[in-house]
């Protein structure tokens, strides 16, 4: 993935510096957090983050895990850039208590008018044992939270206050 936009070679595709800069407007993750990750496109605009370089030339399928989906009118994190990330963010990110956050790691959308915060893909979060932990990603449109959860990542989690 080129550095800047000035290096990009493909037009449409999206550069480092614009990544760490929609991480750190959307979610207020701080920019070093991302030092030592490299970041690559594959396919129509899905980025995977690997910890370290690939020094190797040969052709590369997939490396570390995918990240960001950068190809649509709204860009969105993947759940596991959330769940692995997600800790560091300041903006965007809606505390569920437990009820809420097990309906929602199983996939259910809830009505929430009480976000005062953005619209769009907010970072999902709950407390356990006293910190705050995310679950994922979510759509927050019209009072409404919706679990963009994959299915295969779904989880039926027990209830505990």
């Amino acid at each position: 993935m080129p550095d800047t936009p000035v290096d990009r070679e493909v037009e449409g595709r999206a550069s480092r510096r614009e990544v760490l800069d929609w991480f750190e407007e959307r979610f207020g993750i701080d920019p070093t957090v991302f030092e030592g990750y490299s970041f690559w496109e594959k396919g129509a605009g899905k980025i995977w983050i690997f910890n370290g370089e690939a020094i190797d030339p040969s052709r590369v399928e997939a490396i570390g895990m995918t990240f960001l989906r950068t190809r649509q009118e709204h860009w969105k994190p993947t759940g596991r850039a959330v769940t692995r990330f997600g800790q560091h963010a300041t903006r965007n990110v809606i505390e569920l208590d437990p009820e809420r956050a097990a309906r929602f790691a199983a996939g259910e959308d809830q009505d929430l008018p009480e976000w005062d915060g953005d619209w769009g893909y907010l970072i999902a979060a709950h407390e356990i044992a006293g910190e705050r932990a995310p679950i994922g990603v979510g759509l927050y449109l019209y009072d409404e939270l919706r679990s963009v959860v994959p299915k295969g990542s779904r989880a039926d989690l027990p209830v505990v206050d």
